[in-house]
């Protein structure tokens, strides 16, 4: 049974295999035909959105020329655990396939970075919330679909309770930083009763050590968050760069490298412009009290 999020794995074993490749001054097209594969199954392999048999494995670390031994095992290992089953994978039918990789990366990230510009982050909604959100968002789905995505959205919050995977700390839950545009606190999803106790579940959640929420404030005026919500996932590994969630209304969108950099350097101006937490408490606290 893998340590860990299979999702992670693979995308840990892809950056390996790139580096390997690059190595031999081989394109993906080049060793795609190597292999009788296409280019494009290579750059699903290498960014980590398919599993890999143990023969395709071996296959490319002949054609690499890896010798070591060490590694090799090592690797096998890895593809091993990339074709395990996460606690997710029981609502596959419930979930897109970009969806399913953010849980994926979600689930063994020790740190998550968030802003939002519309809704509260899905670790912190309610029940109620997140229903309200689905039936808006999704019209076209049935009680039963939605109750799944309800279901899948309160099971990810364990996260911020339990144990974060490899973090060295036995007892550390994952730690989320997040930026919510004051709109948040106004618009009323769900009617009023709904965003009351919504809020007032926020304001609850600051409470957690692990939990810190910034609002950012009418009154900061045009900031580079303007480009859209974002989160910034953050891994325990060194050898697992940091990777950037955007879901969009076409499409999700992972970035990593520069653009994750540069993501990073939009928190830290957006920090810059938010309120201090404890005046984010307050604002969120009257927010309530303007609802009752």
């Amino acid at each position: 049974m893998a340590i860990g999020s299979p999702t992670v794995r693979r995308r840990r074993l892809g950056l390996i295999l790139r580096s390997l490749r690059e190595r031999q001054g081989l394109t993906g097209e080049q060793v795609g035909t190597a292999v009788e594969r296409s280019g494009s199954w290579v750059s699903r392999v290498e960014t980590g959105r398919v599993g890999l048999r143990g023969r395709d494995l071996t296959e490319l670390l002949d054609l690499f020329e890896v010798a070591d031994t060490d590694l090799r095992t090592e690797l096998t290992a890895l593809a091993r655990e990339g074709k395990q089953r996460g606690w997710w994978s029981k609502y596959a039918d419930s979930l897109s396939g970009p969806y399913a990789t953010y849980i994926g990366f979600e689930a063994e990230a020790t740190r998550l970075q968030v802003y939002e510009t519309l809704t509260v982050h899905g670790l912190l909604q309610t029940e109620e919330y997140a229903r309200a959100l689905f039936r808006a968002g999704l019209p076209v789905l049935d009680t039963e679909a939605v109750d799944r995505r309800v279901k899948v959205r309160l099971a990810r919050q364990n996260a911020l309770l339990a144990p974060a995977p490899e973090s060295g700390e036995p007892g550390r839950p994952l730690a989320l930083w997040a930026i919510f545009d004051e709109s948040v606190l106004h618009r009323r999803i769900g009617g009023e009763d709904v965003l009351r106790g919504q809020l007032a579940y926020l304001l609850q959640a600051t409470e957690l050590p692990n939990v810190t929420v910034q609002i950012l404030p009418f009154t900061a005026g045009a900031h580079p968050g303007m480009v859209g919500s974002f989160t910034v996932i953050k891994f325990p590994a060194d050898g697992d760069p940091d990777v950037v969630y955007v879901e969009g209304v076409t499409g999700d969108i992972f970035a990593e490298s520069e653009d994750a950099r540069w993501y990073n350097v939009v928190f830290e101006h957006l920090l810059a412009n938010a309120l201090s937490p404890s005046s984010s408490r307050e604002r969120i606290a009257r927010a309530i009290d303007e609802l009752s």
